[in-house]
């Protein structure tokens, strides 16, 4: 009798259904890509199933609102382009923080032509800059704070690259893995590239946002989801990243491994990822003088209310890092 309940019990524990998943939709800013790739990493390497969770990534694309999806309801997890997404959701009361900021420097950059004229940011007041319509809203108030840049510079750049390179003293915006590899296949020519960050830019870039229901009511969810992340996120660029680059390109598959590879390069060589808080506090980690300098700036160009109170924008807890 001993003998066969003993066989009933380990019968019974091997029947028994494994604990589900939790289901996380993680939507994107944009159509998969390098610059999304810690996330495809952990996804396709299993470190979000190991912390109990499935993750789904949503890629974006032109029509996806971030902000409009977290403010409705109808995503929980999503990425923040900027420092400016959390900031503008506070503004306007929807419910959402940043929990963790993977890219200490945004990629945003201007960019130029070879030529002997414009050595630094400083170099381009007073000449046109072809800008789109969400930069001149945005990183173009840092310029005109930081180095007094005029909106008559400001030219529409409408993501066709023809006008600047038929035109030798253009300048234009652009993203370091994108704009500059596209000029160099064109013209066989390297371009002047200014990175923001290098130049005092303080805002962070591909953040994740996450509503305040969530963070209140699953707290441990969202550690899990940022511990993943970050292993993602290491693991892709030191380890093989061909378990992200394949999904990716599942996703996506307009994009291209000899993109991806250069994206991946530029990450490590401008210290897009590691640099800035990371350097001590780990990928993905923020802190509040890095985001009261951002607000300030900010506020000082009129964007933002003098009251506001920017630490409900983000939070710390997740990250390993302590205010200062």
């Amino acid at each position: 009798m001993a003998r066969g309940y003993f066989i009933l019990i380990i019968f019974c524990l091997y029947a028994a259904p494994a604990a589900a998943l939790e289901r996380i939709v993680f939507a994107t800013d944009w159509k998969a890509q390098a610059e999304h790739g810690g996330f495809y990493q952990a996804v396709a390497k299993g470190f979000y199933a190991a912390r109990g969770l499935d993750v789904k990534i949503r890629q974006g694309g032109p029509g996806v609102n971030i902000p409009q999806l977290m403010g409705a309801g109808a995503i929980d997890f999503g990425m923040g382009s900027s420092s400016f997404m959390p900031l503008n959701m506070l503004r306007e009361g929807a419910g959402a923080q940043a929990v963790m900021a993977v890219f200490q420097k945004s990629p945003e950059i201007l960019m130029t032509h070879p030529r002997d004229d414009i050595n630094s940011l400083a170099d381009m007041k007073g000449h046109p800059i072809m800008l789109a319509d969400a930069s001149i809203g945005a990183v173009f108030l840092w310029l005109k704070a930081r180095y007094g840049f005029a909106d008559a510079q400001v030219r529409k750049y409408n993501f066709n690259m023809a006008p600047f390179l038929a035109d030798p003293n253009a300048i234009q915006q652009g993203y370091l893995t994108s704009e500059p590899f596209m000029y160099s296949r064109e013209t066989g020519k390297q371009p002047k590239i200014f990175l923001y960050a290098d130049h005092g830019y303080p805002s962070y870039a591909t953040l994740v946002m996450v509503s305040t229901r969530i963070i209140d009511a699953k707290p441990q969810i969202v550690q899990a989801f940022v511990d993943a992340s970050v292993e993602g996120w290491r693991d892709y660029l030191h380890g093989d990243p061909a378990p992200g680059n394949a999904a990716i390109l599942r996703d996506n598959p307009e994009m291209r491994t000899e993109i991806i590879v250069q994206a991946i390069e530029k990450m490590k060589a401008y210290g897009i990822v590691e640099s800035g808080d990371a350097q001590t506090q780990g990928i993905g980690a923020m802190s509040d003088a890095r985001w009261r300098e951002f607000f300030e700036i900010m506020r000082d160009a009129g964007l933002y209310p003098p009251d506001m109170n920017v630490r409900r924008a983000y939070t710390l807890r997740f990250t390993g890092a302590k205010p200062n």
